[in-house]
């Protein structure tokens, strides 16, 4: 089992790198646990288990199960927005939808339990995160179908409609990681070899840049 340093018996130097360190491990355990069980099987516990330390380490670092759990929504979230970050620096379509699927298809290979929290929650109407729907996510869509929207008036691109774009992105790139036991049963019982998360890639960029007109 993981051990977890205490904080309070570390040099105030190196407090903050120990604090993230512990902050990882219970975010990584959480993950998987509210995964499996869901929000509402999930306990302190169960997740102070999965981490490897007493539930009372896990409440100094999040008081409530709420706040891990937002906590941990939000962390696939800004993952998700960094690999949205290719859509501002690119020339067009072609490079920036294009990394961006490259992006999440990795997220989807590396995070899948955090990818499953968000489908869960949303699929049973976000009824911890609906605030974070309502503001940050909305601003984000629109943001991208602005931008979306330029490179079509630019004639980069065919006139799709950028909403339902992105919904289509999202769908694909993240069905690796919400369907992956589904994935995996299809694939002979085994996890996507390099190789086949590489095809994989490249035949969702392949059918959604054809589909805008760009290859």
């Amino acid at each position: 089992m993981t051990q977890i340093a205490q904080v309070s018996r570390i040099p105030k130097g190196k407090r903050t790198e120990i604090r993230r360190e512990n902050e990882r491990v219970i975010l990584d355990a959480a993950e998987r646990v509210f995964a499996e069980a869901g929000y509402g099987g999930a306990t302190m516990q169960l997740i102070a288990d999965m981490a490897g330390l007493p539930k009372a380490n896990l409440h100094y670092y999040f008081p409530t199960k709420e706040a891990l759990y937002r906590q941990v929504v939000r962390n696939i979230f800004e993952i998700w927005l960094q690999a949205a970050e290719s859509f501002d620096d690119a020339p067009g379509p072609v490079e920036g939808i294009g990394a961006y699927i490259e992006a999440k298809m990795a997220i989807s290979r590396r995070h899948p339990y955090g990818s499953k929290v968000w489908a869960s929650e949303v699929m049973h109407g976000a009824p911890v995160i609906q605030d974070y729907l309502e503001t940050t996510l909305r601003d984000w869509t629109a943001g991208r179908m602005a931008l979306i929207q330029r490179w079509i008036d630019e004639g980069k691109m065919a006139p799709v409609d950028p909403r339902h774009l992105l919904y289509m992105l999202w769908a694909m790139t993240q069905h690796y990681a919400d369907f992956g036991h589904q994935i995996e049963t299809l694939n002979n019982g085994q996890p996507l070899s390099d190789a086949q998360w590489a095809e994989a890639t490249e035949t969702v960029k392949s059918v959604i840049l054809r589909g805008i007109g760009v290859i």
